[in-house]
Order: C-alpha cells, then sequence, then structure tokens
C-alpha cells in the first residue's frame, strides 16, 4: 500500500505534469482541430494507455533497457518520426474530417494516440526518473505501486488531453463545412504533427 502522505505530495506533482503543454496534449488538439471531440477523447485515451504500458515496462525493469542502450532508443524515436509524418501527410491530404461521419475517425484516434505515446522513448525515461521517487520498496510490491502511480498520471492526461481536445473539436466542427476552412485545417493539423515529429528526431538522450 501507499502511504496518504505519499500520495498527497504524488497528486499535486502529477497534475502539474499534466497540465504542462507536450507532445501528448499537441497531438489531442491536433486531433480535434481535425476530426471533432469524440476521436479527440479516443486519442487522449490511447495516451492513457500507451503510458500505462510505459509505466509497467519501467515496473517490469524493462525501461532500464531504454535507458542504458542508445540504439534501442534512437530505434524506437525514428519510428514515431515516421509515424507522426505519416499521420500529418494523411491530415494535409485528406484535410478536416467531420466528426460524425464515420466511426473510423475514433477507432484510428485510440490506435494513432497510444503509437505515438508508445514511440516517444522520452516517455518511458520520464516515468523512470519521476515515479521511483514516491515507490517505498517497504511498502510492497513495486510493481504495484508503479502501476498505482501511473493510473492517477493516465487519469489526469486523460482528463486534461481530453478536454484541450474538445475545445479543439469544438472549434473545428465551426469550421468544417467550409471546404476551404477544412482544407485550411488539414493543413493546421499536419503542421503540428509534422512539429512534434521534427522535435521528436531533434531531441536528445537524458
Amino acid at each position: 500500500m501507499i502511504e496518504t502522505v505519499t500520495l498527497l505530495a504524488f497528486i499535486p506533482a502529477a497534475l502539474v505534469l499534466n497540465f504542462t503543454p507536450g507532445a501528448d496534449m499537441m497531438f489531442c488538439f491536433g486531433q480535434g482541430l481535425r476530426s471533432g471531440a469524440r476521436p479527440a477523447l479516443a486519442a487522449s485515451a490511447g495516451v492513457s494507455a500507451g503510458l500505462m504500458i510505459h509505466v509497467l515496462l519501467a515496473g517490469l525493469g524493462l525501461g532500464a533497457a531504454v535507458a542504458a542502450l542508445p540504439w534501442l532508443f534512437d530505434v524506437i524515436r525514428w519510428i514515431g518520426v515516421a509515424y507522426l509524418l505519416y499521420l500529418a501527410w494523411g491530415a494535409i491530404r485528406n484535410g478536416a474530417v467531420a466528426a460524425d461521419a464515420s466511426d473510423k475517425p475514433t477507432r484510428w484516434a485510440f490506435r494513432d494516440g497510444m503509437l505515438v505515446n508508445l514511440t516517444n522513448p522520452k516517455v518511458i525515461l520520464f516515468v523512470l526518473a519521476f515515479i521511483p521517487q514516491f515507490v517505498d520498496p517497504a511498502a510492497g510490491s513495486v510493481l504495484l505501486q508503479f502501476l498505482t502511480l501511473g493510473v492517477i498520471i493516465a487519469i489526469g492526461g486523460f482528463v486534461v488531453n481530453g478536454l484541450v481536445g474538445i475545445f479543439a473539436g469544438g472549434a473545428g466542427r465551426v469550421l468544417v463545412s467550409n471546404p476551404r476552412a477544412s482544407r485550411i485545417m488539414g493543413w493546421v493539423t499536419g503542421g503540428i504533427f509534422a512539429a512534434l515529429a521534427i522535435r521528436l528526431a531533434i531531441m536528445e538522450r537524458a
């Protein structure tokens, strides 16, 4: 069990991190702008699912391999760069997608959010640096503590990123009926995804 004092210290720190703009938040914003509120929420859920996989790997000790092996870090990073560029090209080519036109944008948004998070190796390095500060091996299962703390971050991230996506989706819905505005939104969304790809490409290992 995690002590109450530890949780009282962890939750505010996790909320600060959730509210800090980053790649996940910008991805959900771009998804909402392009496809609407529901896909944005699905993307936020996918991001949180990806985070929990990172937390599980870190709790099992596998995350140390990413921190120790530069080539593994770079392989994951460049897969992420390629995937973000693929999403950018799709957004630019297809423009905005009406949120109620099909269930596909929602299904794909969850997958995209999870893959974007999983292919950012900085996430697992962050998990390795942040969560262990609040883990006490004497308090019980280290893996269970990792997962419990990870759930807190994941829920907070889902809410914050989802709200950002809903806001963007509201703006996008107003503009999507205009073909020219829809095309511009596609370029804006593609630009966001491309910028995230560039950011991931030029970042250095901690």
